[in-house]
This record gives C-alpha cells, sequence and structure tokens, in this order.
C-alpha cells in the first residue's frame, strides 16, 4: 500500500470515530466559530508533507473554539514501520504533559483544605527538609573550579514544586557537579527506583539554586506526585483516575497502556531522521516502579482536548466540577514575576512566565510566536504539545511521537500556533 493510501484509510479511520459518537467535544463547521477553513487545511497540508518527506511518522490535531470542535485530523502512520496509518484514537507517550494533572491533583487537595501552597515540602516529605545547594566558582588565584555547598536560605515549598523553583534539577539538563548527581530524567527515575526511593535519592544530593531565586525545569512535579500521594493516601495514578480522568470521561490516559490498546500505541520514527540514531522510547506497556507525575502519562488527542477545555471553563466540564474557578485563575497566571531569574534551559521561552503547572504568555507583545497575553501551554519531551486561549475561547491539542533530541518537536509547536491562530476570521 502506497503513502497516499494510507492517508486515505487515516482519514476514513478518522471519519469513522466521528460518525460513530467518539467525538470529545460537540462538532462545528469552522466558520461557524469564527476559523476559516481554507486557512486550517494548511495544518494538514504540512503535516503530511513533512510524512512524505520521513520527518514525522503522523500526527493527531484537534482544534476545538467556542467549546466545539473545528477541526480534527489524523495523519500519516500510528507506526510507519508496520505500515499502521494514524487513527483518532492513537495513543501517546505525553511525557511532561504529564504534569498539569499532577499540578491539578495537587490543587485539588488545596481546595479541600489538605495541603497549602505555602507549605514546606519537608511537611509532607520530611526528607528533603534541611537542604544544602551546590556552588561552583572559579578560584581568582589559581584558576580552579572549587565545588562546595551551602545551607538552603529557606526551604522548598508546594508552589516552587508547582513553578519549578525548587531549587531541584534534571541530570541530563547540564554538567555541573550537581546535574552529575541527579537521576537523568522521570523515565529512568521511574524504571530503577519506587517512589520512596526516589525522594530518598533526592535528598542525599544538593539543590542546584536557592529556593524560590530560580526558575529551573526538573523534577519538582514529580516530588509534587508524591506530596499527592502521601497527602491523599493513594497511588498516584488512583488519585488521579478516580479525580483527575474519570468526570471528564478521559479513558485511554493513565500511567501504562493495557493489553486491549496496545495496538492502538504509537511509536516514533526510527533512526532518528535527524540523527541517524536508534530512536529509543520507554515501554509504556510496562507499569514503572513509581508513578511519575512529571513525565510518565500516556494518553489521546481526544482526552487530553477533553482536560484542556475544562481547564478553558474554568474548571468544569460537561456540569461536572473538577475544580473552582478561581483556582484556574490562580494556576494559569503567572508566578515568577520579575524577581525569580530564569535557568540556563528557560523552557518558557521569551515573553512568557510560568504558572502553577503551564507556561503563561505575559503579554502579547515580546515572545517570538504569535498569541494572546494569558494563553498557557505545555509540551511533552516525545513531541505533543497543548494550549489554551481564554481570550479566543480556544484549545489546540497536538499529538505526534519524535526522539526527544528531535529539533521537529519545536519546529511544529510554532507551526501549528501559527496556522491556527491566522485561521481565526471573526
Amino acid at each position: 500500500m502506497n503513502v497516499l493510501s494510507l492517508l486515505v484509510v487515516a482519514s476514513l479511520s478518522l471519519l469513522t470515530a466521528v460518525s460513530a459518537g467518539a467525538d470529545p467535544l460537540p462538532r462545528a463547521k469552522p466558520e461557524e466559530v469564527g476559523l476559516s477553513s481554507a486557512r486550517l487545511d494548511r495544518i494538514g497540508q504540512t503535516l503530511r508533507a513533512d510524512v512524505e518527506r520521513g520527518r514525522i511518522p503522523g500526527a493527531v490535531v484537534v482544534v476545538a473554539r467556542k467549546g466545539r470542535i473545528a477541526y480534527a485530523e489524523a495523519i500519516g502512520f500510528r507506526d510507519k514501520a508496520a505500515g499502521t496509518p494514524m487513527t483518532a484514537d492513537a495513543i501517546f507517550r505525553i511525557a511532561s504533559m504529564t504534569k498539569p494533572f499532577t499540578s491539578v491533583a495537587a490543587m485539588m487537595l488545596y481546595e479541600e483544605g489538605r495541603l497549602f501552597v505555602s507549605d514546606p515540602v519537608s511537611k509532607h516529605l520530611p526528607a528533603l527538609g534541611d537542604r544544602q545547594v551546590g556552588v561552583e566558582k572559579t578560584d581568582a588565584v589559581t584558576g580552579k573550579t572549587v565545588f562546595y555547598t551551602v545551607p538552603a536560605d529557606r526551604e522548598m515549598t508546594v508552589q516552587d514544586l508547582l513553578r519549578h523553583t525548587s531549587g531541584l534539577t534534571y541530570g541530563n539538563r547540564g554538567t555541573t557537579p550537581v546535574h552529575k548527581m541527579y537521576p537523568l530524567s522521570s523515565t529512568a527515575a521511574s524504571q530503577e527506583m519506587t517512589g520512596a526511593e526516589f525522594i530518598d535519592r533526592l535528598a542525599k544530593v544538593p539543590l542546584l539554586h536557592q529556593p524560590g531565586t530560580t526558575w529551573d525545569y526538573s523534577y519538582s512535579t514529580d516530588v509534587l506526585g508524591r506530596v499527592v500521594e502521601v497527602v491523599s493516601g493513594q497511588p498516584l495514578g488512583q488519585f488521579l483516575e478516580e479525580r483527575v480522568f474519570r468526570a471528564p470521561k478521559m479513558p485511554d490516559t493513565g500511567f501504562v497502556v493495557p493489553a486491549g490498546k496496545q495496538g492502538r500505541l504509537a511509536q516514533a520514527l526510527s533512526p532518528n531522521p535527524e540523527t541517524g540514531k536508534e530512536t529509543k522510547l520507554p515501554d509504556a506497556t510496562v507499569p514503572r516502579k513509581f508513578e511519575c507525575g512529571g513525565g510518565c502519562a500516556v494518553s489521546t488527542a481526544s482526552d487530553y482536548v477533553r482536560f484542556a477545555q475544562m481547564l478553558l471553563n474554568r474548571g468544569a466540564l460537561d456540569g461536572v466540577r473538577l475544580l473552582g474557578r478561581k483556582t484556574v485563575d490562580y494556576m494559569t497566571s503567572d508566578h515568577l514575576g520579575t524577581s525569580i531569574a530564569p535557568g540556563a534551559a528557560y523552557l518558557p521561552g521569551t515573553g512568557y512566565g510560568f504558572g502553577l503547572g503551564f507556561a503563561v504568555r505575559r503579554e502579547t507583545g515580546v515572545a517570538s510566536l504569535t498569541g494572546s497575553a494569558g494563553d498557557y501551554n505545555w509540551g511533552g519531551a516525545f513531541g505533543t504539545f497543548f494550549w489554551v486561549d481564554p481570550k479566543e475561547e480556544l484549545v489546540v491539542v497536538y499529538m505526534s511521537q519524535a526522539d526527544a533530541t528531535s529539533a521537529i518537536r519545536g519546529q511544529h509547536r510554532q507551526l501549528l500556533k501559527s496556522f491556527v491562530l491566522q485561521a481565526i476570521v471573526d
């Protein structure tokens, strides 16, 4: 079967899902919600070209405006090596798009008075109290670099975990002596250690920054997941299933793909077309030693668009409220201000701050891509991305699978934002 035939099959699969009543939200013609069909078609045209050029295996894109889906398309292959066309119900490893789930879980406990954003983390995880901070300096006399530790000025708080100002880091995000002491990633940590062992490991290494002083992407949300477990008395996956996934009807979201759904799991291109190296994605069919709240979940575009629509609706969907509207407003506001410095890898990007689980745009200008002040987003290392624009009543979810080193992930995030926003015509 040639590429064109497979793309036709993928389109028919999507239409079949739609006709079977599988839409995550009500449908609308683009023009009914102020979007141009012709302009939205640029999304599919570009992604199909990238499939044909061997840059991506395939993708699923969903665009919803004013609570209705105006664009939904499955493109290319779910598994290129097997010749399996992409389908609308494909399951993806969403990596750091797990973080918003864990952040919502923590804020549910906040609303119930079971934890406070201002709590020291050590109140819930005593091993993480009394921290040291690594310092690396060059001796002016000898020219040699020396490393030592100093006591933390204050304890990290739950707010620090939510906004990545805890002082923690990832081992794969730098080459300093502190970075070398940390596990490489959430994937690596969750495969090697239980949750309790993970916290014990972090308790033995210094922080990279003084808590509350620097935004640096880190294990903060994985630690937050352990806080949720301790406070709720439930494993993170169970809490999320019962409190976050069930009411919005997100049946394909969790921490492992069960046997009956494994045929729907999307795969990346291997070798990586950019580097020629073998692509290694985590095995989503095998349970991890702990359910890492910072990067271990799987989901579908349909499930995630319902989650994002709940956020756009300020905490409610289909008559069910997960969070109070003021809580969502608080989460989706910038919590960095001007007093918190960017770390070496300032992922939110110029013009963006960070809220409690999301990058938040501070103003319409300054940033290097279009958008609205107050829009918020996050992505995953394996090629997924979402954003919410409250001013435009817009939710967009992009799902693909790629090697974590692939530059095309960032390119598609920028392209998708440009293509969707240029299609607004009302």
